[in-house]
């Protein structure tokens, strides 16, 4: 199934006009104003956190995308980030410290090509065909393979899943995708084999958790939110962008709450409380494994704590969690979206305190670099 059909602005707007659940248009135009006065900044995260809905009260706790976007660059060092930034990388560095991570099968840089121990250098699309057939034979209980680029790929793009019948049945298909590999580095891992509990919300990708972890300047790593992305499109990638839904869950309780959501670009106004495909109601499904997901995390940010605010992928495999990535500079409005604003959310509270220590102290150094350069 494809990805739905991007909405225009035009129509975003018109569906908004015509949302029965939308709050007075004098009030929204009001709440707008107000809005823009608070932060002094426009205010376009009105419409991606849904507060034109009637059940959206507090529209202070949610925080403007720029805002977030300029925040989360103030706690990561640049040169760590390669250890979540780069798959292969990340692959290597977590499964040393026997952090599950989903099992790598193979990696190329252009035309050379590494599985075990041993590096391959091929010449045209049957040679990619033939590594790829002794890779499935070698692992004869595998049924698929993702093929990911190993950095660079951001919302599902550059994501492909190749099944053993490929071999046989889509040449065309294997030899595009030799053509698109050998073009950079990218990385052939083992598919996750997803807890049944998981295959009844989505048995067409493996659904994933996005949970987010800051460590404060005196070392504490606490956990902030947590929410489930699932495909509603019947996609093999359940990222938002890719049509997919984002929906919270409780941190006590690890079930899912009353209400998913999608995109107002893909999905339009409406908000979820079932799956469009399943038909499974989100409100009080459990997620197994959840107290295991926040303890996976936890252990894997402790050691990287040069990167100090991380959004996690987790998925759960039939024998408990798997971190299948770690984004430095991860979507923080989506973790803003789900935890029904991170102004009110007293761990984010601490990230804005030591944000604001942080200008200062820029500040600060500018003005005392300043002044040095006057006296020479």
């Amino acid at each position: 199934m494809a990805a739905p059909i991007k909405r225009s602005g035009l129509r975003i707007i018109i569906e908004i006009l015509n949302d029965p659940d939308r709050k007075p248009l004098f009030r929204i135009i009001t709440e707008l104003l107000y809005l823009a006065f608070f932060y002094r900044k426009l205010p376009f995260h009105y419409f991606s956190r849904y507060l034109f809905k009637k059940d959206r009260k507090n529209i202070t706790d949610y925080y403007p995308d720029k805002f977030l976007d300029k925040l989360k660059y103030s706690f990561n060092d640049l040169s760590t980030c390669e250890v979540l930034e780069n798959k292969l990388y990340f692959s290597y560095y977590f499964g040393r410290l026997n952090i599950s991570t989903p099992e790598t099968l193979m990696f190329n840089s252009r035309t050379t090509f590494v599985t075990g121990n041993k590096g391959v250098k091929i010449s045209d699309g049957s040679d990619f065909i033939s590594l790829l057939n002794l890779v499935f034979s070698n692992n004869p209980k595998i049924d698929s393979i993702f093929v990911k680029k190993m950095s660079g790929s951001y919302g599902g793009d550059k994501v492909y899943k190749i099944y053993r019948d490929h071999i046989q049945n889509d040449l065309p298909g294997l030899i595009d995708l030799y053509t698109e590999v050998i073009k950079s580095e990218y990385i052939f891992q083992k598919t996750i084999i997803q807890h049944k509990q998981m295959d009844i919300i989505n048995p067409s990708c493996v659904n994933t958790i996005r949970i987010d972890t800051f460590m404060d300047k005196e070392g504490k790593l606490d956990i902030m939110s947590a929410f489930l992305r699932t495909s509603i499109a019947g996609l093999h990638v359940d990222n938002i962008t890719s049509g997919g839904a984002r929906i919270p869950i409780d941190m006590e309780t690890g079930k899912l709450t009353k209400t998913g959501f999608s995109s107002l670009s893909t999905y339009g106004v409406k908000v979820l409380d079932a799956h469009p495909v399943t038909n499974i109601k989100f409100d009080g499904f459990l997620i197994p494994c959840f107290d295991e997901v926040k303890k996976i995390v936890l252990d894997a940010a402790g050691y990287i704590p040069s990167l100090r605010l991380i959004g996690w992928d987790v998925g759960i495999g039939e024998n408990g969690p798997v971190i299948i990535e770690g984004n430095s500079y991860y979507s923080i409005p989506g973790n803003d979206l789900a935890s029904g604003g991170y102004r009110s959310h007293a761990v984010f509270r601490k990230v804005i305190r030591e944000y604001d220590e942080l200008k200062k102290l820029k500040r600060f150094q500018r003005f005392k670099t300043f002044f040095s350069l006057r006296k020479k």
